[in-house]
Order: C-alpha cells, then sequence, then structure tokens
C-alpha cells in the first residue's frame, strides 16, 4: 500500500525516532497504574481488553479483579456455569462480550492444549477477538510488533498527519 494514494507522506527516520522517543517518555510519566498493566499474562490482558469495550476505565477495575478472582484461569472460564458468569458480567452490557469470551477459552482448551496461544494468527482465531484485540495481546503479552489500532490511535494519526 502506498500511503501517498491517501494524501500521506512519511516522515524521515530521524522525525520518527524523535516522535517515538517523545512518545514513550510521555507515557512512561503518565501512564496510569492499572492492574492489567502489571502483568503479561495473555489471559488477564485479553480480559481487561474485552472489558475495555466501550466501557470506562474506572467502571472496569473492580469487575476485572472480581472476575480474575472468580475465574483465575482459561480453564475456569472455559467450565463455567453460564449462570455466574453473566453474574459476573453484571453491569458491564453487551453479554455477547462474555459468551464469546468463554468460547474462545473453550477453544483454548480444546485446540491449544489449554495454554493462550502466542501468535497474533492464532490469536485473531479465537472467537470474539479482531485485529485490535488480537495486536493489543500480541504485543504486550508476546512483544510481537502487531499493532493495536483503536479510534483513539486513528484520530491521533489522522491529527498527526492531517488527515480528515
Amino acid at each position: 500500500m502506498d500511503l501517498k494514494d491517501y494524501g500521506i507522506n512519511m516522515w524521515e527516520e530521524e522525525k520518527i525516532a524523535s516522535f517515538r522517543e517523545k512518545l514513550l517518555a510521555w507515557y512512561d510519566a503518565n501512564k496510569r497504574d492499572l492492574p492489567w498493566r502489571r502483568t503479561q499474562d495473555p489471559y488477564k490482558i485479553w480480559i481487561s481488553e474485552i472489558m475495555l469495550q466501550q466501557t470506562r476505565v474506572d467502571t472496569v477495575i473492580p469487575y476485572y479483579e472480581r472476575f480474575l478472582d472468580w475465574f483465575p484461569t482459561i480453564a475456569d472460564l472455559a467450565q463455567a456455569p453460564e449462570e455466574k458468569l453473566l453474574k459476573a458480567w453484571e453491569g458491564l452490557g453487551y453479554y455477547s462480550r462474555v459468551r464469546n469470551m468463554q468460547k474462545a477459552a473453550q477453544q483454548i482448551m480444546e485446540v491449544h492444549g489449554g495454554v493462550f496461544p502466542s501468535s497474533y494468527e492464532a490469536i485473531s482465531k479465537l472467537k470474539g477477538i479482531g485485529p485490535y484485540t488480537a495486536g493489543a495481546i500480541a504485543s504486550i503479552a508476546f512483544s510481537l510488533p502487531k499493532p493495536a489500532v483503536d479510534g483513539n490511535v486513528m484520530r491521533v494519526l489522522a491529527r498527526l498527519f492531517e488527515v480528515d
């Protein structure tokens, strides 16, 4: 893909390096201390990413902690009774998200022997996981160079490159 076809002229390497350095320094100085940022466990990162879809961070924190207390492992989530699963999710809305998580947990148990897959491609094949979530899990948990591009990232990039 040629970005110039979209009116985007990439920066020179020196400007990219400078931007990367400034962005990472800003993050180090301003990042919030969040429970899912204290781990590289793909299961915990996955739970947080699904919960954070269309839900505020401050709302998610207690749900995240309780969910992991109730379902500390992939196997626990895969085997959970639906009533308990829905109770754990109550108040987050979009119950299809937690149902898909359970189906994905069952996939992990059946296809991957209970071990969260470590490739972007395998993560992407799990029920309910799209490109953003797969990229987030792959990059955070496994240090793979995969993007996690959501509306916030697109907005920043559009401003940087003056794209409508």
